[in-house]
Formats: structure tokens, sequence, C-alpha cells
């Protein structure tokens, strides 16, 4: 019996952290029109920035974990029926360990064997303990609304956000490949339904992009296997979904920023990458993270 493909790529592992669900579905050109309604109320926060979020997704940029947390912990506890909250205080855990691993640098997606192979040794077992906690806690608020609405779009957004966070947590940091892959059909279903209804949640678009980058980046053996599960991919289309969210994304814009500057180191564009990283850095000074990338990219470039 075949074996199923391996997932252990660190660009695939940031996509399965963000929005993987959108991954594998060949969408059209962003923003395209549905039909649909353009999306939920105006108070919803997946979908509209409310501030004391972005206030805390800025803490966890600038590497502020337990601050991020707190500003989390209390907005969820203001709402209490929203699960975006519980996702958020989810991302910030799984956020920290990927920190931790130095997942989040240029030496991971530079070096080509670290790109494929994981990170060494395992986990801290504390920090995803809390992490699955708030997947579940997450998990429990979105059922309980699609009770009422099964296209409920905080519900659909939390669904598919932690699916993809524990796929990023069972392939990346606990190696359990198997695990990785029935979380990833599970986020691509809700994010396929996510998008059929809200097509303009542009932090969706970060996921999509580095789904159709890493998949276009595989060697020509490894995308034919893939081709025939019906995933396909496209390193410029990816390059260009991604800066989609640089442009307009609410709590991932940042986030998408780094990933499209590491992919653009990757494919020699270092303008792109120190413009990008200069930003990041210029945004959050206090960030060690893109302070240090982006000396690391303006050394490259000014070597070229």
């Amino acid at each position: 019996m075949r074996r199923p493909l391996p997932l252990r790529s660190h660009f695939l592992a940031l996509l399965l952290l963000l929005l993987p669900a959108a991954a594998f579905a060949h969408h059209g050109p962003p923003g395209a029109p549905s039909g649909k309604p353009p999306g939920p109320a105006a108070d919803s926060p997946a979908f509209t920035t409310v501030p004391e979020l972005r206030a805390g997704f800025d803490l966890l940029y600038e590497q502020k974990f337990t601050a991020a947390r707190d500003a989390f912990s209390q907005w969820a506890s203001a709402h209490p029926d929203q699960p975006f909250g519980e996702t958020a205080i989810a991302a910030s855990y799984l956020f920290e360990e990927l920190y931790r691993q130095n997942v989040l640098t240029s030496e991971f997606f530079l070096d080509e064997k670290r790109f494929l192979r994981g990170i060494d040794g395992q986990p801290d077992a504390e920090t995803m303990k809390q992490f699955r906690a708030a997947v579940a806690r997450a998990r429990q608020l979105s059922s309980s609304r699609q009770k009422n609405d099964p296209n409920d779009g905080e519900a659909l957004f939390a669904l598919t956000l932690t699916a993809g966070m524990e796929s990023d947590a069972s392939t990346i940091l606990e190696k359990k490949h198997l695990d990785g892959l029935k979380h990833m059909k599970e986020a691509n279903k809700y994010g396929k339904q996510l998008l059929a209804e809200y097509p303009d949640t542009d932090d969706a678009y970060v996921a999509l992009g580095i789904a159709n980058y890493v998949i276009g980046s595989l060697n020509g053996g490894e995308r034919f296997a893939l081709w025939f599960g019906g995933i396909h991919g496209d390193k410029k289309l990816g390059m260009e979904q991604v800066t989609k969210t640089t442009e307009s994304g609410r709590y991932l814009q940042p986030f998408a920023k780094i990933t499209l500057a590491l992919a653009a180191r990757r494919e020699k564009q270092p303008t792109l990458a120190t413009k990008l990283l200069l930003e990041l850095k210029e945004q959050y000074p206090n960030s060690t993270l893109f302070a240090a990338e982006y000396a690391k990219a303006a050394s490259a470039h000014k070597g070229d």
C-alpha cells in the first residue's frame, strides 16, 4: 500500500498555521464577484479590524507572546460567544513555539535540506498542551454557532484556522504526518466554504498564495504525486496572491510580508525582499526577528 506523501515543507507548515484551508482550491483572481453577500455584520471580529485584537497581533509580531495572549484572553472573556478570541490565543502559542524553534527565519527557508526536513528535537510539551486547549475551546464555540447557521462566518473562519494550526502542529512540530493530513483536509473543506460565502476575506489569500508557491517549488515527482490528488501549484501566482494580503490584510498583513520577503529571497528578488523587511522593521522596531531578517537581506543585497 502506498504511504501518504509526508508534509515536511516549512513554507507549507507556515501556510497551515494561518489559513491553509483555501490552500488547494484553484480560485480565480482575488476579489472576483460571486453574487454572495459581501461579508458578515459590521462588528464581526474575523472580518473587520477590531482595535483590541489588532493590538494583540501587533504584540505577537513583536514576539511579546505573553502580552499578546493577555490581550486576546481579555477580549475572549468579554466576547464569550466569539471563537476568534480563542483562535487568536491558540495562534499565540503556536507562533511562540515556531519562534522558539527558529522556524520563522531565512535560515530555514534558504537551506533546502532544512526547508524539507522539519524541526530538530521536540516542541515544548506545556506550550502544546495550552495550544490544544485553546483550539478545543474555539472549536466548541464554532460548533455552537453553526447550530443556528452552518455558514456562520465567524465559525467558518475559526474552524479553518484551528484545523490549519492543528495540521501545522502535527507536521512541523510533532512530525505526525498522517494527523497533519487529516487536519489539512478538514481545513480545506472549511476554507472552501468560507471563501464561497465571503470572497473578500483578504487575509485568506496569504494561505492560498503560500500553498501555490510551496507546491510550485516542489520537484517534478512530488508535484506529479500531488497532481493526482487535485493539488496544483504555481510559484508566480502564489507570490501574487500573498501580495494581496500584504496590501489589504487585516490581521495577517505582517505575516504575509515576511512570507513574501522570504519567498523573494529564494527567487533572487533582493529588492522586493529588502523593501518588505524594511517596512516590517520600521513598523515593529521592537521586533528582533524583523530587524535580524532585514539585516541579513540587506547584507545579501549589498553583496550582489
